[in-house]
């Protein structure tokens, strides 16, 4: 499962458009798209579905003759066509409204696209666990959708966001164009050597340590899928078996992440090496956190975020995977350790449901089902009927007894009457 992914949009030129003026050709040369280019590494596991999403394409304006006849028309009239079109208001051009996917959209709650869940953390994609951290710690309303791996943003990625109508991709942007509209900025209170520091801090978990927990990825497949206990149909949306899917995953995994890793820079060098890499990039963050909750104060920030999405994936391994970065950072970094379970307990208080239940959305709290109260309702109307008719029954039954007993008690009372007279007869 990539990250945020290359999508390459290919232009065509038909043979109409070759053999257009020059001035006509050069303006519809101007608004052809440059193809999208590459934003981040493919940090989660797979590359299922990394190509979907085509990029946005845009209508051609065809000159036409309207303009020309109306020019030539000028004083002295000319036919009534031609002067016609020259008093002829310009048509306005129709207003091209953005894509989105989610049409019935509700005002500023922010809709987020990114990858299943697993059960050992949220998202195996340090991308998207990173926005939905910030999300969650800037306070904004926000709702994941369950689009089965589908969809990709016009840019190609995952994850990305709708907001009252507008995608926004690549999840350093998301971050930045949501802060800016609702105001949620969370470094407001650094100073600007602290945002240097953030800034290069950032650039290195994103741009080198990704890349070194890739690197053991691609190499360790089986170990990826054990130590996240991945269900890979639920993770890629299939219903193929398992062994299949495990089997055609590590193929296309390792081949398209080898060669990612190798254009990088990192996969020339041996594992150990890398391993080297990355143990020297957490003893960094570890110096600088030092003591502190966070590593600006009392209060995350920005860096916490993004240091917490990528120590996540680390950290959250089962034990019984032998992972060298995970155990160096348990040995070497307690610190590290510690502020990844503060983030955890603040950001992800559902966290045991989003990995028992895989639930996109248990921050959202679940309405009780409508069929379900309706039956109850039924349910309980029945029992009052019931037991009225058989309060009815027992009283009808009451009465007719007691209508025998007064009849067989007057029967007796003219027998025994009948009796006497006889007697007294006689």
């Amino acid at each position: 499962m990539a990250t945020e992914v290359e999508n390459k949009p290919v232009a065509a030129v038909s043979e109409e458009e070759k053999k257009v003026e020059q001035p006509a050709a050069a303006a519809v040369a101007s608004t052809t798209e440059a193809p999208a280019a590459t934003d981040k590494p493919a940090a989660a596991g797979g590359d299922a579905g990394a190509a979907g999403g085509d990029a946005d394409k845009k209508a051609e304006e065809k000159p036409t003759a309207g303009g020309e006849n109306a020019a030539a028309g000028g004083e002295g009239g000319g036919d009534g066509a031609t002067s016609s079109e020259a008093t002829a208001p310009a048509k306005k051009e129709k207003e091209v409204k953005p894509t989105v996917h989610k049409v019935n959209f509700e005002k500023d709650v922010v809709y987020l696209y990114q990858f299943t869940r697993t059960p050992m953390l949220p998202s195996i994609s340090p991308f998207c666990l990173k926005v939905e951290t910030w999300l969650r710690l800037a306070g904004l309303k926000y709702e994941n959708i369950d689009h089965k791996l589908k969809l990709r943003s016009k840019k190609g990625q995952l994850p990305f966001v709708e907001v009252n109508g507008e995608e926004i991709a690549d999840s350093t942007i998301i971050m930045a164009e949501l802060a800016q509209r609702f105001e949620k900025d969370l470094d407001v209170a650094l100073t600007q050597e602290q945002r240097n520091i953030a800034h290069a801090m950032i650039s290195m978990l994103e741009n080198h340590l990704v890349w070194v927990v890739l690197s053991w990825r691609i190499k360790n497949t089986e170990q990826m899928v054990k130590g996240y206990k991945i269900n890979l149909q639920h993770a890629l949306g299939s219903r193929l078996p398992n062994a299949l899917l495990s089997f055609f995953f590590k193929f296309q995994f390792s081949r398209k992440g080898a060669k990612k890793v190798k254009a990088q820079g990192l996969g020339v060098h041996k594992p150990e090496e890398i391993e080297e890499f990355g143990r020297k990039d957490l003893k960094v963050l570890s110096e600088l956190l030092a003591d502190k909750p966070f590593f600006f104060g009392d209060e995350p920030t920005t860096l916490d975020c993004v240091a917490f999405s990528v120590l996540a994936q680390i950290h959250f391994i089962l034990d019984e995977v032998k992972y060298g970065l995970k155990e160096f950072m348990q040995e070497n970094c307690p610190n590290l350790v510690g502020h990844v379970s503060r983030i955890k307990e603040r950001c992800f208080p559902d966290w045991e449901d989003i990995c028992t239940k895989l639930d996109l959305n248990a921050h959202i709290p679940k309405p009780e089902p409508e069929t379900k109260e309706n039956k109850e309702g039924a349910d309980t109307e029945k029992t009052a009927e019931q037991d009225k008719n058989e309060s009815e029954k027992e009283l009808e039954k009451d009465n007719s007894n007691e209508k025998t007993e007064k009849k067989e008690e007057k029967t007796e009372k003219v027998e025994e009457n009948k009796e006497k007279e006889e007697a007294a007869a006689k």
